[in-house]
């Protein structure tokens, strides 16, 4: 009912409020800081918390209500821009960090990003289809890294981590 009440209206303040709730709940630029710091639990929760729960909310929101965004094109310009802005950023930061925890928390960010540059692009579908991959290859992902964690005895600095092939080939 919403969406044909909505037809003549201009939602564009309620829609950035929407955007700006999603970009806080799946770590966008400028609110993207928890996520990382989210990373001191245990690498089961971390792997459930960033694959397919907690942090792709805030983008199904965005692909739920996407008939609301779909002719506003200053709603769409904000997803693109804020989507680019945070794939780039988060992928730089990743690049920085030796932690190998920090740098999957900051790739799931970057990834969360691009979900958000096809939403700007008007593309939901697209967007879900990269929530239902990205589940997948970020679980397992969080899983072998928890192995390899687990396999040097709590190690996470990438700097000391090396020659894996022999020690966990299946994981490696």
């Amino acid at each position: 009912q919403i969406f044909i009440l909505s037809k003549n209206t201009d939602l564009t303040l309620p829609l950035l409020g929407l955007v700006l709730a999603a970009a806080g709940k799946s770590a966008q630029f400028g609110l993207h800081p928890w996520l990382p710091s989210a990373m001191e639990g245990p690498t089961p929760v971390s792997a459930l918390l960033h694959s397919s729960t907690i942090v792709v909310a805030g983008v199904f929101l965005l692909i739920r209500l996407h008939p609301l965004i779909q002719d506003n094109q200053l709603i769409l310009s904000a997803c693109l821009c804020l989507g680019a802005l945070t794939t780039l950023f988060t992928a730089t930061c990743a690049l920085t960090q030796n932690d190998i925890k920090k740098i999957v928390a900051f790739s799931t960010s970057s990834q969360l990003g691009l979900i958000i540059v096809t939403i700007g692009l008007n593309q939901p579908q697209l967007a879900f289809l990269h929530i239902c991959t990205h589940a997948f290859f970020k679980a397992i992902l969080f899983l072998c890294s928890g192995s390899i964690i687990h396999s040097l005895n709590n190690e996470q600095d990438i700097r000391k981590i090396g020659g894996l092939h022999k020690l966990l080939p299946f994981t490696a």
